[in-house]
């Protein structure tokens, strides 16, 4: 599949496209399912602009993209950045009012297994997101089940990443090994991604590999050939062009 990252932590500074407020994310979630992405993964932000794990940030950002594209699954971010102490992302997650359909959990995070088991009890599926092979060592250690597994490689450099993106890649266990978390026979679905200039070419192994991938404002600000990006659902549009599907 292919999912569009809208926004991440990036402000309007960065670039004047990111979608900041609830309509803004919905407009923009709307555009990217109509060409062909299946999925969003969003920041919500506070009043004051800033990423936000709390009730009313969360349903607000959720009620808007659900009005404008109806059924299309949303996903946000726990990232230990937007809320650092453990026991109040917790508390933030039990709070919430609305609940996105997939949330991730960065595995080498304090506290990640605990966010993971909190999500997973009100219903929300876990991506947990792999940075390092150490990080892949952490997440099977967990006794939470997992959606889907996150290949996030985050060395700029394309050489790097890519290399980073084989490591993690084979150190994940052989599917059926770790079924308990999936829920089923098989490890969970991955979804390979990068950022910055290793953006495009990891994607590229993603469809090489047949893995999932995403794109968005989130990741990158360029097309494959440099050129700045007009929006996200230009960078859909290339993706799709690129072979993602």
């Amino acid at each position: 599949m292919l999912k569009a990252c809208l926004n991440g932590g990036r402000g309007r500074d960065e670039h004047p496209a990111v979608p900041l407020t609830p309509v803004e994310l919905a407009a923009d979630a709307a555009r990217c399912a109509a060409i062909g992405v299946v999925a969003v993964h969003v920041h919500p932000r506070d009043a004051t602009g800033a990423e936000s794990l709390r009730p009313d940030a969360i349903a607000d950002a959720l009620t808007a993209i659900r009005a404008a594209r109806p059924g299309l699954p949303i996903g946000v971010s726990t990232g230990a950045w937007i809320e650092p102490d453990p026991g109040a992302r917790v508390a933030a997650i039990r709070a919430w009012r609305g609940l996105p359909d997939f949330a991730s959990v960065n595995a080498h995070e304090e506290g990640a297994e605990a966010v993971a088991a909190v999500l997973h009890e009100r219903g929300v599926m876990v991506e947990a997101g792999l940075w390092t092979v150490d990080a892949v060592a952490a997440y099977r250690r967990w006794r939470v089940p997992v959606g889907r597994i996150l290949v996030e490689c985050m060395a700029e450099q394309p050489a790097v990443a890519l290399a980073d993106a084989a490591r993690i890649l084979a150190a994940l266990p052989a599917a059926g090994g770790d079924a308990r978390r999936a829920g089923g026979d098989d490890t969970p679905p991955v979804l390979l991604h990068a950022e910055g200039p290793a953006t495009w070419p990891v994607l590229a192994e993603a469809v090489r590999r047949g893995l999932h991938t995403r794109i968005g404002l989130e990741d990158t600000l360029q097309l494959p050939d440099g050129e700045p990006v007009a929006d996200n659902a230009a960078l859909v549009s290339a993706a799709l062009a690129a072979g993602a599907h």
